[in-house]
């Protein structure tokens, strides 16, 4: 008796989702709670769990499909995974096969390896592969149950360009790739994911209907870098978790929010909405584009938590397994582009929020103190809001408050 396997509960409001890849094919064993399939909403990658242990049966919708909740994608049937006949039909000499039966397998075996290569890849991994001329199977996945990300091909494709030259192994894809003439020029069409089309979708409707203004400023990091440094192991010890950076500027954001409330608020038809709790979202490097889970209640939660969290968002991120639930809601978000090395930067806003914190890289320049030229670790901050809110009166105070904070750490232990 075969089991039915329907679309989950998506979240509020989210009504479907596209299949973006299959986990298991026909005939895979499947074990109770094991994922299936990969559904891509306008936020998140959801796997889709088996109900029961046995063998996938047939899938329903094919990779692309846009299927609604409750609707069927794939059945489980009873029993496990048989071997072909070919393979259980007794010898006389067990340990020798027969020629034919040899020569035939040998194909087979790597047709079906080489197919199961390719549909447990996704779309971007592959693209990574056939850019980067490395092989996947020697890859070792740091995803959810082993998978291959992105970074794992780029970080894989350095170390291969960092070792000294070898005899490469054979790679059915890659050579294919290579095969290509010199100097010609190609171009591939691949669907956007749906989560890119909402990404796309959202920014472009805040440029559309807000008044984004952006005011910079800069800040000198030399305090907050001598705090990480004598602090750093026995934080680390205490909490498990690294001292970074996003730690200071969401406490330092904080006090800048309850200072400025318009700069935590948004509008909602005619009406503002003001918060009296700070909800930071942050800009976090998915497989598939950018997300914002969020820190909920910033304001009321110490450095560790808040580094913990940060660190909690990032890995889930990078295994594709944040909830809908981790990016509802925010009313403030901090990106952070400095960790790719841009210099400087005007974020756009995460609507319906009406501001945002763009951090960028550290970098020692000559700066005038008291009158003397010296040389600090500076780094320029942005801060993009919607002007129809806020005034730039407003914008500007909030981003001073903000690297005053940084400046002088010691604001944010007494709420200056």
């Amino acid at each position: 008796m075969a089991s039915e396997v329907k679309v989950p509960t998506l979240g509020e409001s989210v009504t479907e989702a596209t299949i973006g890849e299959w986990l298991k094919n026909p005939g895979d064993p499947v074990a109770v709670d094991e994922p299936i399939a990969s559904l891509e909403t306008d936020k998140v990658a959801i796997e889709v769990p088996s109900p029961v242990a046995g063998v996938m049966g047939e899938q329903a919708v094919a990779v692309g499909d846009t299927v609604e909740v409750g609707a069927l994608i794939a059945t489980i049937e009873d029993g496990v995974a048989q071997a072909g006949p070919e393979t259980t039909k007794p010898r006389e000499n067990p340990s020798e096969a027969p020629a034919e039966q040899a020569k035939d397998a040998a194909p087979a075996a790597a047709k079906d390896a080489g197919s199961d290569a390719t549909q447990t890849l996704s779309p971007a991994v592959r693209r990574a592969v056939l850019e980067h001329g490395v092989d996947p199977s020697t890859i070792k996945g740091s995803g959810k149950d082993g998978r291959l990300t992105k970074e794992d091909v780029i970080a894989a494709a350095k170390a291969k360009g960092d070792a000294p030259a070898a005899k490469p192994s054979p790679a059915p894809a890659v050579a294919a790739a290579s095969a290509v003439p010199a100097g010609e020029r190609r171009e591939e069409r691949v669907k956007m994911t749906r989560m890119r089309q909402t990404i796309a979708k959202r920014l472009k409707g805040a440029q559309e209907n807000a008044a984004l203004l952006t005011t910079f400023n800069d800040v000198d990091m030399s305090a907050v870098i001598e705090a990480r440094t004598k602090y750093k192991d026995l934080f680390a010890k205490k909490h498990d978790i690294r001292l970074g950076f996003m730690g200071f500027f969401a406490k330092a954001a904080c006090l800048a929010l309850k200072d400025v409330p318009s700069v935590n608020a948004y509008i909602e038809g005619d009406e503002i909405v003001y918060h009296d709790f700070v909800d930071i979202s942050v800009a976090v490097s998915a497989p598939n584009g950018l997300v914002v889970p969020v820190i909920r209640d910033a304001d009321q939660k110490g450095f560790a938590r808040i580094e913990q969290d940060i660190a909690d968002y990032g890995k889930r991120a990078k295994e594709g397994s944040l909830t809908m639930d981790d990016m509802k809601g925010g009313t403030f978000t901090i990106s952070n582009g400095g960790v790719f090395g841009s210099l400087m930067s005007t974020p756009i806003i995460n609507p319906p929020q009406s501001a945002v914190l763009g951090l960028h890289r550290i970098e020692d320049r000559a700066v005038v103190v008291n009158g003397e030229i010296v040389i600090r670790p500076m780094m320029y901050i942005a801060l993009s809001y919607d002007h129809r809110l806020i005034d730039g009166r407003e914008a500007v105070t909030a981003l001073k408050i903000i690297k005053e904070a940084i400046e002088d750490p010691t604001r944010m232990l007494i709420d200056l």
